[in-house]
C-alpha cells in the first residue's frame, strides 16, 4: 500500500478509485480526518488530507503524531508527503517542483516526538540524512516517467506559521543554508523517521518568499491558490507514475 498525505491545495485525488474511509484512532488523538482507501492503476492507495477535508487545521495545530501514527498502523511501504512552500532559492519560481533532501526545523510548541515519556528510556534516532532515499528515488523516477520537470533536492526550512515571513526573516534562512520554506516538514518528517516510514516529500513552490523576486513589498495571497492549483496537476501526473512504478 502507498501512503499519500495532501497539503494545501491537494486535499483529494482526483484519480483515485474510493473504496472507502475509515477514522482511526490512535493513542494520540484523532488524524485530522477519515483516511480514504481506494485503488489508483489497480495499486492499493491511502490518502490523508493535511489540514482535514475542509483545509481548517492550521499548520501549528495540526496533530501531527496521531496522523503519521495513523499510517503507520497501516504499514505502507511508502509515504509520499505533497506540501507548499515558498522559494527563496532563485531558481524556484512559483509553480517549480522539488523533492527537497534535507530540512531544518524553526518550529516551536509542537508536539514532536514518540519518546517523550518520563517512563520511557531515552531514545535518539539518526536524521541525518531525513528523507527516505529509496522513497526520493521512486519520485523521482516516476518524474522523468511524467516528463514533469522537477529540482532534485533541496533544503526546507520549517517555521511555525500561520503567518508568512518578513522578508528579514527570509535572509536569514538563506544563510542558514534553506532554500525553500514551508510550515508542515516538521516534526512530520522526524515523526515519520522515528516509527520507520519511507517517506519523502514533493514540494509545491506556490509563491516567492518574502522579499524574493516580485514579492518585493508583499506576497499576493489571492495569486497563490491559482499557482497551486496548477502545479498539482503535474503533482497528480507524478502521483500516477509513482504508482506505475511502485507495482512494477
Amino acid at each position: 500500500m502507498l501512503a499519500i498525505i495532501g497539503g494545501s491545495g491537494l486535499t483529494q485525488l482526483s484519480c483515485l478509485e474510493i473504496s472507502h474511509r475509515q477514522i482511526i484512532r490512535t493513542p494520540y488523538g484523532e488524524p485530522s480526518g477519515p483516511l480514504t482507501f481506494g485503488k489508483m492503476k489497480d495499486q492499493d492507495i491511502v490518502f490523508l488530507a493535511r489540514h482535514g477535508h475542509g483545509h481548517t487545521i492550521p499548520p501549528h495545530a495540526i496533530n501531527y503524531r496521531a496522523n503519521i501514527w495513523a499510517l503507520h498502523s497501516l504499514q505502507p511501504s511508502h509515504v509520499i508527503a505533497v506540501a507548499s512552500v515558498g522559494g527563496i532559492r532563485s531558481d524556484l519560481v512559483p509553480g517549480s517542483l522539488v523533492i527537497p533532501d534535507q530540512i531544518v526545523d524553526y518550529t516551536y510548541g509542537r508536539e514532536f516526538t514518540y519518546f517523550g515519556d518520563k517512563d520511557q528510556r531515552v531514545r535518539h534516532v539518526d536524521f541525518t540524512l531525513p528523507y527516505s532515499q529509496p522513497t526520493r528515488a521512486l519520485i523521482l523516477r516516476a518524474s522523468e516517467l511524467a516528463n514533469e520537470n522537477v529540482a532534485q533536492g533541496g533544503v526546507y526550512a520549517a517555521t511555525q506559521g500561520p503567518r508568512l515571513e518578513t522578508a528579514a526573516e527570509i535572509i536569514r534562512l538563506e544563510r542558514d543554508g534553506a532554500d525553500m520554506v514551508g510550515m508542515t516538514g516538521m516534526p512530520e518528517t522526524a515523526l515519520a523517521r522515528e516509527l520507520g516510514l519511507q517517506y519523502a516529500t514533493i514540494a509545491v513552490v506556490a509563491n516567492y518568499a518574502a522579499g524574493r523576486g516580485t514579492n518585493i513589498s508583499a506576497i499576493p495571497l489571492r495569486e497563490i491558490y491559482a499557482v497551486l492549483e496548477k502545479a498539482m496537476v503535474g503533482v497528480r501526473n507524478i502521483l500516477e507514475h509513482v504508482v506505475s512504478c511502485h507495482g512494477d
